[in-house]
């Protein structure tokens, strides 16, 4: 099962940067996309069906803003996707879907940026929450997780370019990463983690000329496991050469 995640920063943008040439090429079970920044029907029918791809959407209300969907030749229907975490603060938003399938929950998520000076952290923050208690419930059913997405939180020192000239910065700020550590204590691994140790990988760069070039960079982008799925992890990579976007797409390949 070939997995993969990408915040494209708004769909059609990503259309015209070849966004669909790269679909049809990856060879995904599954396509998760985050600030798709568009409703279905603002594209056309090629864009929503390419390639033996279905697609599932939970787009914002706010247009031109945020939004999740998913690409997937899995032969799923409607109600084997979850639109949305049930409170209309995030759902709104939105910032999450998934599927099931074989008894393993799939999820997408978008956490909203904490903005400067922490403006939107108690909300970053009771996404964060949410979304776990919902992956703990599926958990308690022997559901197992895979959770993808742009979490917009870089865990350690080594998920950045440069941690100490941002310690005051959003996705740096320490009640993001102790949230984040508590929910891998809880149960989940950073897929990335199990394979690749050491600083120097990254998934978001800013636009500001050169530094990509320069892997000036963050890992805010992230798949979970949880921990019953060790022993059928084949791989987690980061596909920095793919453009189209300040984010990379990242992926997991599952037995």
């Amino acid at each position: 099962m070939k997995v993969y995640s990408w915040n494209i920063n708004g769909i059609r943008a990503s259309a015209k940067a070849g966004f669909f040439d790269w679909l049809k090429n990856v060879d995904a079970d599954i396509v998760f996309l985050q600030e798709v920044r568009a409703l279905p029907e603002q594209l056309l029918q090629e864009q929503i069906e390419p390639f033996g791809y279905k697609s599932f959407w939970h787009p914002a209300e706010k247009k031109g803003y945020s939004g999740v969907s998913i690409y997937t030749r899995l032969p799923l229907k409607k109600e084997d996707i979850l639109f949305g975490l049930g409170n209309m603060d995030f759902d709104r938003e939105g910032r999450f879907i998934g599927l099931f399938y074989n008894n393993i929950f799939y999820g997408n998520a978008y956490f909203p940026n904490s903005q400067p000076e922490g403006k939107r952290l108690d909300y970053k923050l009771s996404f964060c929450h949410n979304l776990q208690n919902k992956l703990n419930e599926l958990k308690k059913e022997n559901i197992s997780i895979v959770m993808s997405g742009d979490i917009n939180i870089a865990h350690k020192e080594i998920d950045l370019a440069n941690p100490k000239q941002n310690q005051k910065n959003p996705g740096f700020l320490p009640e993001e990463r102790n949230w984040l550590t508590q929910f891998l204590n809880e149960g989940y691994l950073d897929a990335f983690r199990i394979f690749e140790k050491n600083g120097g990988h990254y998934t978001w760069w800013s636009n500001r000329p050169g530094v990509r070039e320069k892997n000036i960079g963050w890992r805010i982008d992230s798949q979970f496991i949880s921990e019953d799925l060790i022993q059928k992890i084949v791989s987690s990579k980061i596909h920095k050469d793919v453009l189209g976007s300040d984010h990379c797409p990242i992926s997991i390949e599952i037995q």
